[in-house]
């Protein structure tokens, strides 16, 4: 018998996590963490990255092009964000984020993709993108 841990969703979650978003990334998370939300953070881990992003159906490229619009439509600018930071990390070129957003403006409106745009353009400026 072994005395190493066999892989879990979670263990696998977290390293999905942290090739996706820098171990910054994590360090914040961690610092952040408590009794009240651990349970949240363990979950995101485990089912999210351990086990949807750990899936082989689509590659990370696909699944953050699906997230950045899915969170556009949603409304969701800091979870954007991330996911804007993750899909650079996942391959996904300035230019096709901005044509996931434009696309996402004809199906969700107008409010949303500006909003979406806005949270992109500041991801992509910090990270050295954009003048």
């Amino acid at each position: 018998m072994s005395d190493s841990i066999a892989p879990t969703s979670e263990n696998v979650g977290r390293r999905i996590l942290g090739e996706l978003m820098g171990e910054d990334y994590l360090v914040k998370k961690d610092q952040a963490r408590n009794d009240f939300n651990a349970v949240l953070q363990d979950y995101s881990e485990e089912v999210c990255f351990g086990r949807i992003w750990a899936r082989d159906g689509l590659d990370r490229k696909q699944r953050s092009i699906i997230n950045i619009a899915m969170l556009t439509a949603l409304n969701r600018p800091a979870q954007l964000a991330h996911h804007v930071e993750g899909a650079l990390t996942n391959g996904c070129t300035v230019t096709e984020i901005q044509e996931i957003l434009l696309q996402a403006a004809v199906y969700c409106g107008l409010p949303a993709a500006g909003e979406a745009f806005r949270v992109a353009e500041g991801v992509l400026r910090e990270q050295g993108h954009l003048d």
